[in-house]
């Protein structure tokens, strides 16, 4: 009768001890696909920011020549730069077709390995390591285009066009340009990327 009750008592404890383990091993399924979770969520975040950090940045750069005579951006008609990275907006040419190099840099939802130039911040040393804080490094620097849409003209002035009374040279005695920036941007890995554009007017230096 002993042997009956030890052989059940034994039964009862390993099928606690199943429950209990099937129990732990949902735990940290649920724990994991927590963390994975976060962590996508930081890089998403972490995209946007360094996204909204270069728009910033190209924005300010933009800004900065007007007041440096002689200086200008080389926007190209063909190609995008790769010091500058300035085109000249032309719906009808190549880099606007589906399959362009500027409508992929716009539209396409994976990173693009050469195309459009680095922003690697105010200290010139990029995103990609950071000593300090080794999770707060970038899998790749943030890149821009910037698109000239043209010079903006007093309101009333030929067809479709920006309205110059939106800056400050809009009376025709500034050369006030348009500018699109496009700004593609990771995350700490590679697979969280942001998009964004801004448009900037700025005076063209003499």
């Amino acid at each position: 009768m002993r042997a009956h009750q030890a052989g059940f008592a034994l039964l009862m404890a390993l099928i606690f001890l199943l429950l209990l383990s099937m129990l732990a091993i949902d735990a940290s399924r649920h724990s994991l696909l927590q963390e994975r979770m976060a962590g996508s969520l930081r890089n998403a975040q972490q995209a946007r920011m360094s996204a909204e950090t270069a728009l910033r940045g190209v924005e300010y750069k933009l800004w900065s020549m007007a007041g440096q005579a002689g200086t200008r951006l080389h926007c190209a008609q063909a190609s995008i730069p790769a010091d500058d990275g300035c085109v000249i907006y032309n719906p009808d040419t190549s880099l606007y077709a589906p399959g362009g190099v500027v409508a992929r840099f716009q539209f396409s939802p994976g990173w693009l390995s050469g195309v459009g130039v680095e922003y690697l911040g105010p200290g010139h040393r990029g995103y990609t390591s950071n000593a300090g804080q080794p999770t707060a490094a970038l899998a790749k620097n943030p890149v821009y285009i910037i698109e000239d849409l043209g010079g903006e003209r007093p309101p009333g002035v030929g067809g479709l066009h920006e309205s110059g009374n939106t800056g400050p040279g809009h009376d025709g005695q500034i050369d006030i340009h348009l500018y699109r920036i496009t700004v593609r941007a990771t995350g700490g890995s590679a697979n969280a990327l942001s998009v964004v554009q801004s448009t900037f007017n700025a005076p063209v230096p003499p």
